[in-house]
């Protein structure tokens, strides 16, 4: 077995290269990962894509990159009560891809076990899976890039949108203790 496991949490993201796909735990701002997310920001990657349920607030968690323009792109499922975020979108500077909580979980669980994609029922009818949703504006107003239909299927009587599994180059968490798998914890022991 080799031993993955480091000392600190700049060691822990010194391999992340410009333009990685992060994959970031948490939930609004609790359980965020904010020592790795620091780390990162000192150490300089940008141009990255973040996968997470949000782009943290303006000038913390994730909204310290996003502040300095080291994300590029990122798929969230709630994007509200971040002005910079609202403003980057708006003006171009960064695209978004919309995605409903539950498949975003989904998503990553399945990228991890092997899945390619998979059928849900969350976004039929919507947007979502027909299509339409901005992902970059053009910093005129316009929509320069717009979310493709997805394929829909019936199963029974229902219909199901095919979504895409996501298999991110890293993953940041905040974790007390782990299966020894980790990088590194930021929460002291009790």
């Amino acid at each position: 077995m080799i031993d993955k496991v480091v000392g600190t949490a700049a060691e822990a993201v010194a391999d992340i290269a410009d333009g990685a796909s992060l994959a970031v735990g948490g939930f609004g701002l609790c359980g965020i990962p904010v020592a790795l997310i620091d780390a990162l920001h000192g150490q300089g990657a940008t141009d990255l894509e973040t996968v997470s349920n949000n782009c943290g607030v303006d000038d913390w968690g994730l909204g310290r990159l996003l502040a300095d323009h080291r994300i590029r792109r990122t798929v969230s499922s709630y994007v509200g009560e971040n002005k910079e975020f609202a403003r980057q979108f708006l003006a171009g500077e960064l695209e978004v891809i919309l995605t409903p909580q539950g498949t975003l979980a989904e998503k990553l669980r399945a990228g991890g076990a092997g899945i390619p994609a998979f059928y849900t029922s969350a976004g039929v009818g919507t947007q979502v899976s027909e299509g339409g949703l901005p992902q970059k504006y053009d910093g005129g107003g316009g929509v320069l890039q717009a979310s493709e239909p997805k394929e829909v299927r019936v199963f029974g009587t229902a219909e199901y949108v095919l979504e895409e599994s996501l298999t991110p180059d890293f993953a940041l968490v905040h974790a007390w203790k782990g299966t020894g798998t980790e990088t590194f914890s930021s929460m002291p022991r009790p």
